[in-house]
């Protein structure tokens, strides 16, 4: 029973970190990787099965400690996110996670056979790299035109014609998830399989039918594509995608005058503001203030800053310090993807025992009476790194390319342990200067 709880592949280590191979011509090309498991620091299999009760309770306080101390055993690392990203709630019981799988595992493929009845060839290990619908406002008049202007179908007609636009929409973009997907992390040997680079395509086109109102934007294949590759089954590597989409949607949301990743560059403007004025105003003579050099990081969470092993190792870590024990049963009550915030607290800040379910850095939020705030630790990790090149930045960057020179530099060799530490250093200064406000 417990195997099926787990759903871990019968695997050794080796085999797991395999999936990270990278192919030999690229070896040169590639950022080195820092992350190394260590024992009695990284959350290994044995301790995580431990964490399990008999029916299959998890102790989600412990498991969040060994994670922050040293990120996740390779071997296991797919789990382990799916509890981290609010899939599954660490209060449930093998049995129910069980049915909630396959009730998800159904969904996907309901999903999926929507898209397949408008692109036939769908699900056949091939994947859309040429437009197939042209962008044609006269195309899309036509496929949302009723020819009956009966008034008895009026109703039936607006419905066909929303219904119309939604598949005109979706199927204008197939083509860029397939020219994006060819160039995700192709020094990976994983990705050399077609078949495994039309899962990835597979996934980000469900995900872009099903949230319309954002649809798909390149940088979600850069989320996506650790959990196509730590996910044996395409569902399951969905509905992980489709979770770390909730904290980061927001981001992709964009119009012809805003980008929405805007309201975090302007919340890392007023953070470094607040802890280093004078730092500030020289950043806001080089770009107006409006923080662009760091738009990549914060969008795709350092992915193409750091090797894919060090970037699966920031964000497990960076999940669990954000960690919210509530945040399965708020996205399992709200359908929506965007009116549940997942650092919404209902914890006092006295209640010791509950208070360790959550990360340190949500923890801290509450207890120094910032529950509300909404500020991801990606913006205070970005402020670190911007904050460790201060005295370059100051001295030699004349305009925002240097600043993006300066800024890459660290980047290229981040010690990702490292500048999460200095990121809650920055987070504890920042509230203090905010409180004295």
């Amino acid at each position: 029973m417990c195997t099926t709880g787990f759903m871990m592949k019968s695997s050794t280590a080796g085999e797991e970190d395999s999936r990270f191979a990278i192919r030999l011509e690229c070896q040169g090309d590639v950022p080195k990787t820092h992350f190394k498991p260590r024992a009695r620091k990284t959350l290994s299999a044995r301790r995580w099965k431990a964490s399990f009760s008999q029916d299959g309770h998890l102790d989600i306080a412990g498991v969040l400690r060994r994670i922050q101390r040293g990120g996740v055993h390779p071997s296991i690392k797919g789990v382990v996110w799916e509890f981290l990203l609010g899939c599954f709630d660490p209060n449930s019981t093998f049995d129910e996670r069980n049915e909630l799988r396959q009730r998800r595992r159904e969904q996907y493929e309901a999903w999926k056979a929507e898209c397949q009845n408008m692109v036939p060839s769908m699900g056949n290990g091939k994947f859309i790299m040429a437009p197939i619908i042209m962008d044609d406002d006269q195309m899309i008049k036509d496929l949302t035109t009723n020819t009956d202007s009966g008034d008895d179908d009026g109703a039936t007609s607006s419905i066909d014609s929303v219904l119309a636009k939604k598949v005109t929409q979706w199927k204008l973009g197939l083509h860029q998830i397939g020219l994006d997907v060819i160039r995700t992390d192709r020094a990976l040997v994983f990705y050399e399989s077609e078949a495994n680079q039309a899962k990835l395509w597979n996934v980000l086109a469900v995900y872009a039918w099903v949230d319309h109102s954002i649809g798909y934007v390149q940088g979600m294949n850069d989320i996506c594509s650790p959990m196509v590759i730590l996910m044996e089954n395409e569902a399951d590597a969905f509905w992980c995608f489709e979770r770390a989409m909730r904290r980061l949607r927001e981001n992709f949301r964009s119009s012809a005058t805003s980008l929405g990743v805007q309201s975090q560059l302007s919340t890392l403007a007023g953070i470094i503001r607040a802890i280093d004025p004078k730092l500030h105003e020289h950043l806001e003579e080089l770009d107006g203030g409006q923080y662009l050099f760091a738009l990549r990081m914060l969008m795709v969470l350092f992915r193409r800053e750091l090797s894919v092993v060090d970037a699966l190792y920031l964000w497990e870590v960076m999940w669990a310090m954000e960690y919210n024990p509530n945040i399965s049963s708020l996205y399992e009550v709200s359908r929506s993807r965007s009116d549940v915030a997942p650092n919404e607290n209902v914890v006092s800040k006295t209640d010791t025992k509950q208070l360790k379910q959550y990360g340190k850095y949500e923890r801290k939020l509450i207890k120094t009476g910032h529950g509300d705030q909404k500020s991801a630790l990606v913006v205070f990790l970005v402020a670190s790194v911007i904050e460790a090149k201060k005295k370059r930045l100051l001295k030699e960057a004349r305009g925002p390319d240097d600043v993006v020179k300066i800024v890459g530099e660290i980047t290229a060799s981040l010690d990702a342990k490292r500048a999460l530490r200095d990121a809650l250093k920055i987070q504890e200064k920042y509230l203090r200067k905010t409180k004295q406000l």
